[in-house]
């Protein structure tokens, strides 16, 4: 049976914003169940859970255990261990206001820097507003999408293998996110939605928006993933997520898109190893050291006739 078999569309059903989880736990059990092929229009909370509403909301102010929720779980029909669930992203809808944050003792300018500090955005017809000198484009993505980990109880800050709280800006509009599955189901969880969200996050926080998105989720049966990968429509990312080694995550990621191209397009290693020198793009999802936290890290692949997208689905 065809990949494609599996990806039968369904009509749209909706999730809200209450109905989410502070971490991706092994035994964690749906609030909905889907096929694949199914659109879902999902809410999702900022990651401050509405606590920060002017610039005197600093994260001094906040409770703490009410950050980064993600809507869900989601439940895949047919998902076993080993699978792997895709997330495709046809559109996402920033609130209307949003903010960024200096938090003590995070990030690569904090010793400059008075803390804490909190901004406001206005989001308006496509324009981020910082201040009456300072607007930019939205780009609308989200920082946490996971699944059921394998054992344990992971925070939706945390990242790794399940994916989590990837912070990968590439994870927008048009985007599709491939993710293991270690549990029945999946159980797939979204949040933490940025208006916008530079390489690095350094200071810890995009521009945190609460909002809508529309989703389609698909299921694979006859490829395996050691970490979440994102497909675009002109290149393919692999990543690498630790908890505090940055030289970690950075191998992590040259070693899963290694991986695929060898197992799934035919390279050798060291072809492998030399076209990524050449061609690919080893950049930061996510480092605002020093933190608590992860750091994440990708490969971008260019879409090219040897490797056209991350998986050979007609092998």
């Amino acid at each position: 049976m065809s990949l494609s078999a599996y990806n039968f569309r369904m009509s749209n059903i909706s999730l809200t914003k209450d109905q989410h989880v502070w971490s991706f736990a092994h035994d964690m059990k749906p609030v909905i169940e889907v096929n694949p092929g199914t659109k879902i229009d999902i809410e999702t909370w900022d990651c401050f859970t509405g606590q920060v509403q002017s610039e005197k909301d600093t994260v001094e102010t906040l409770d703490l255990s009410r950050i980064n929720s993600a809507t869900g779980p989601i439940g895949i029909i047919g998902a076993e261990p080993k699978d792997v669930i895709s997330v495709k992203f046809h559109d996402i809808k920033p609130d209307s206001q949003g903010a960024g944050m200096v938090i003590p003792e995070w990030g690569q300018l904090i010793e400059h820097c008075k803390s804490p500090v909190t901004r406001i955005f206005k989001v308006k017809d496509g324009t981020i507003h910082m201040n009456e000198k300072v607007s930019f484009p939205v780009k609308a993505m989200f920082g946490v999408i996971g699944v059921a980990p394998a054992s344990g109880n992971i925070q939706t800050f945390d990242a790794g293998p399940h994916g989590g709280n990837m912070d990968d800006h590439f994870h927008g509009i048009g985007a599709t996110v491939y993710l293991p599955v270690y549990q029945p189901g999946a159980q797939l969880a979204i949040g933490d939605m940025h208006a916008s969200m530079g390489d690095g996050e350094i200071s810890g926080t995009g521009v945190e928006i609460g909002g809508k998105a529309t989703i389609e989720v698909g299921l694979h049966k006859k490829i395996s993933i050691g970490f979440p990968v994102t497909e675009t429509s002109d290149s393919w990312y692999t990543h690498g997520s630790t908890a505090n080694s940055i030289d970690d995550a950075l191998k992590i990621a040259c070693e899963e898109a290694a991986k695929l191209l060898v197992d799934q397009w035919g390279f050798t290693m060291e072809d492998a190893f030399i076209f990524l020198s050449v061609a690919g793009d080893l950049g930061i999802a996510a480092y605002y050291h020093p933190s608590p936290g992860c750091v994440t890290a990708r490969m971008r692949v260019p879409k090219i006739s040897a490797c056209p997208t991350p998986f050979n689905f007609n092998k």
